[in-house]
């Protein structure tokens, strides 16, 4: 599915602030930044306007498009320093996105299996690239056993995705104290606990073991305050769920996390194998001692 500019009207449309600060115990003379903060246009999302600054003398800054397509900006500073604030603007307009009724009644998912194999349309090509394992998914028997409660012969593909995606939630628990980056899939399986970066790779996994494409997608997720409590600045947080390939529809967004499948309520930011592919925020310093601390 190509990255078309919309052409339905808007059914949402936000302005979202991100924030990322680092306090680092000891000077840093270098830091080099890569960053995955600006929003994708694409067929069901269009950015509108976007900028990025940082609080700290800027020596080099280089924008460019990765290997997905995703927008990403590289930051160089040499000016000494021992905290950092990377702050991004973007106002970000949705368009309409496909709904239970539309995804009912897809093809076997077999089809799909076997059309990845056979066909060499552009459309299963670009597919192709998240059909295999990746820095943090790869499958196993455990995984394909696991997707196979859904994924019965012959039923619907997104049928069954939907289904996976409500046994996610069900199954396991968000414990945010439970992984870390590097924890591994089998861990997270069989602890049964994680967040939605855990449940995202998880649900990918599941697909690829079964031979179906599946990405991974990063971005933001409006959150609702409590009855009769007020909306809170920076209550909002960076989410993660997943992409399906479906030859009739192109990609379809689930969300295990919260069980659901993907309206106006999600900004994307991109979309790669895994986290590793967009993360919002990576580089390496000089300096900074043992430890820093993160806030977003």
């Amino acid at each position: 599915m190509s990255d078309l500019l919309p052409s339905s009207e808007v059914r949402a449309r936000y302005r979202v602030v991100h924030e990322t600060r680092y306090r680092y115990q000891s000077t840093v003379t270098l830091s080099q930044q890569y960053l995955h903060l600006t929003p994708r246009s694409f067929a069901l999302q269009q950015t509108e306007s976007h900028q990025i600054w940082v609080d700290r003398s800027v020596d080099d800054t280089r924008d460019g498009t990765d290997y997905f397509g995703n927008c990403t900006r590289h930051v160089s500073l040499t000016v000494p320093h021992d905290s950092l604030l990377v702050h991004a603007e973007s106002t970000v307009a949705l368009f309409a996105r496909p709904t239970l009724v539309d995804i009912g009644g897809t093809l076997p998912w077999e089809g799909t299996r076997d059309m990845m194999t056979k066909e060499k349309s552009a459309a299963t090509l670009e597919a192709c690239r998240y059909l295999y394992g990746s820095p943090h998914v790869y499958m196993f028997p455990e995984l394909e056993a696991y997707a196979r409660v859904s994924y019965t012969p012959c039923r619907p593909q997104l049928d069954a995705a939907l289904e996976l995606t409500h046994r996610i939630f069900e199954d396991f628990e968000f414990d945010a104290r439970a992984t870390e980056i590097s924890t591994p899939l089998e861990q997270v399986l069989r602890g049964r606990r994680g967040v939605c970066q855990d449940f995202a790779q998880l649900m990918i996994g599941c697909l690829r073991s079964l031979g179906l494409p599946a990405r991974y997608v990063s971005g933001y997720i409006l959150t609702h305050p409590p009855a009769g409590k007020p909306r809170l600045v920076g209550a909002d947080a960076s989410h993660a769920w997943v992409s399906v390939f479906c030859p009739e529809m192109g990609w379809v967004d689930f969300d295990p996390t919260n069980r659901c499948l993907v309206g106006h309520e999600h900004i994307t930011l991109g979309w790669g194998r895994d986290f590793s592919d967009v993360t919002p925020m990576r580089g390496i310093v000089l300096g900074g001692g043992g430890r820093c601390w993160m806030w977003r």
